[in-house]
């Protein structure tokens, strides 16, 4: 059997949303016995012909179905567009309904982070957004609590319903410490979870 994964999922423009999946990767495997698996997905176009080659020439590869209904967690992760996730996003989760039909994703944690230009250019309401449509497949949304002191010391981005990053006008701030350290804690937050939820899973099945 192969080792349970948290799929930690993003979109990114510029790179500091992925810079942010890595560290988010880092903090799930601080778990023993959990993997971070990261996926992205491709943008989206005005004509609906594949004019994209089905692998990315660098970075992560495109999220697949599969990989999503087998993960024992999911960390899904935007830049902020007008205070909601990334088109590209939102139509890659357009696209599961079949695995809501299913229940594929009943009962498996998960969490969300955005970075923006603005300081208060709508991180928080961007991390709702995520939330959402995860809510309807039955995930167990998981923030990150006030025991992680970078929530009380960040100077940019960082809330309880998510990791988040102040990137600058000019996309000129490299992530924070606190920025990281709450990013690397949700990520171990979500793979903690999602071992125990797999463990209670195989016990009570």
């Amino acid at each position: 059997m192969s080792q349970p994964y948290v799929l930690v999922l993003y979109y990114s423009r510029h790179g500091k949303t992925e810079a942010m999946a890595r560290y988010i990767a880092r903090g799930v495997e601080k778990v023993s016995g959990m993997e971070a698996r990261l996926r992205t997905v491709p943008p989206v176009s005005a004509d609906t012909d594949a004019s994209l080659p089905p692998v990315p020439d660098a970075g992560a590869v495109y999220c697949s179905a599969d990989d999503l209904k087998h993960c024992a967690g999911l960390v899904l992760g935007s830049p902020v567009r007008f205070g909601n996730m990334a088109a590209p996003l939102k139509y890659f989760l357009d696209g599961t309904s079949p695995l809501w039909l299913t229940g594929a994703l009943i009962n498996k944690p998960a969490g969300v982070f955005t970075s923006s230009s603005s300081l208060h250019g709508g991180q928080e309401s961007t991390l709702l957004s995520m939330a959402l449509p995860l809510l309807h497949h039955g995930m167990v949304f998981a923030g990150i609590p006030y025991n992680e002191a970078g929530l009380l010391q960040t100077r940019g981005g960082g809330t309880p319903y998510g990791a988040s990053h102040w990137s600058g006008n000019d996309n000129q701030h490299p992530l924070s410490d606190a920025e990281i350290s709450l990013c690397q804690a949700q990520g171990e937050r979500i793979a903690r979870l999602g071992k125990a939820l797999t463990q209670l899973d195989g016990v009570t099945s």
